[in-house]
């Protein structure tokens, strides 16, 4: 049996482009210092300088960041991550699931290994800014003997399934990273589809630059007659340690959960 690929949330062409950015800036400044001259080569030696310095920063945060993600590696923090989530997903036989946004099939696989008796469903767009696709995700659950996952392709701003549809509703780090200036509506979308009594697990970068007040979202939901909602800070150990956070620039990192 094949060994599951899950890629990395680092993808490769971050790296490279910070490879390119590093070669590009020092080989323009090494010209511009010698074609220019006066305040003109001090302008944009200095410019070029720090372009140069920046890249490397991001370089280096991009090989500690993908390192630290990988499922090779040491640490396994996106494995970490994923298993906790997974955790919070509990159905009975026969219950059906949806993964919003499921990239390689991590969280998808791992929920419906944990809840052998069910029909877990991921979707994804599978952007070309990620190494990931839905050929993946299906050799992924191949490799993992998990035959009662699906993947489809679905838009997490509309999505294409019935109200009430699903017993349970999840999500890893995805709503950040659609355009939007209101997440809290991309949210509602997804929990659209969840049942009366079903549950949820939402995981993300809940800044309020991002989200606005989550505070006054959670009491939204109580107001719409759910029964449960939590947000919980996984960036203070549950996760990740409150130091990986914020050099991962993670901090902002909740689990939104509770029942309908």
């Amino acid at each position: 049996m094949n060994k599951p690929d899950y890629k990395n949330w680092i993808p490769k062409w971050m790296i490279t482009a910070g490879i390119i950015g590093i070669i590009l800036s020092l080989v323009l400044l090494l010209i511009f210092v010698f074609v220019l001259h006066g305040t003109a080569r001090i302008i944009v030696s200095v410019i070029l300088a720090l372009v140069f310095a920046f890249m490397c920063v991001y370089l280096v945060w991009c090989i500690f960041a993908n390192n630290k993600f990988s499922y090779d590696g040491e640490r396994k923090l996106s494995k970490s991550i994923i298993d906790g989530i997974a955790e919070y997903i509990e159905l009975p036989d026969g219950a059906t699931a949806l993964d919003v946004g499921c990239g390689s099939g991590a969280l998808s696989i791992a929920a419906a290994k944990k809840n052998p008796h069910t029909e877990i469903i991921g979707c994804d767009l599978w952007g070309k800014e990620y190494e990931f696709s839905k050929l993946l995700c299906k050799e992924n659950a191949k490799a993992e003997g998990d035959e009662n996952v699906k993947f489809q392709k679905g838009n997490a701003t509309s999505l294409p399934f019935e109200d009430g549809q699903f017993d349970a509703v999840m999500s890893n780090y995805v709503y950040h990273n659609i355009p939007s200036r209101d997440r809290q509506a991309i949210l509602l979308e997804t929990l659209r589809t969840l049942k009366k009594g079903g549950t949820f697990a939402i995981h993300d970068i809940f800044s309020k630059n991002k989200y606005g007040d989550m505070d006054s979202f959670v009491k939204k939901l109580y107001d719409m007659g759910y029964e449960k909602v939590e947000l919980i800070n996984t960036a203070d150990g549950k996760f990740m340690s409150s130091k990986e956070a914020k050099r991962m620039f993670l901090s902002g990192s909740k689990l939104l959960v509770g029942k309908k």
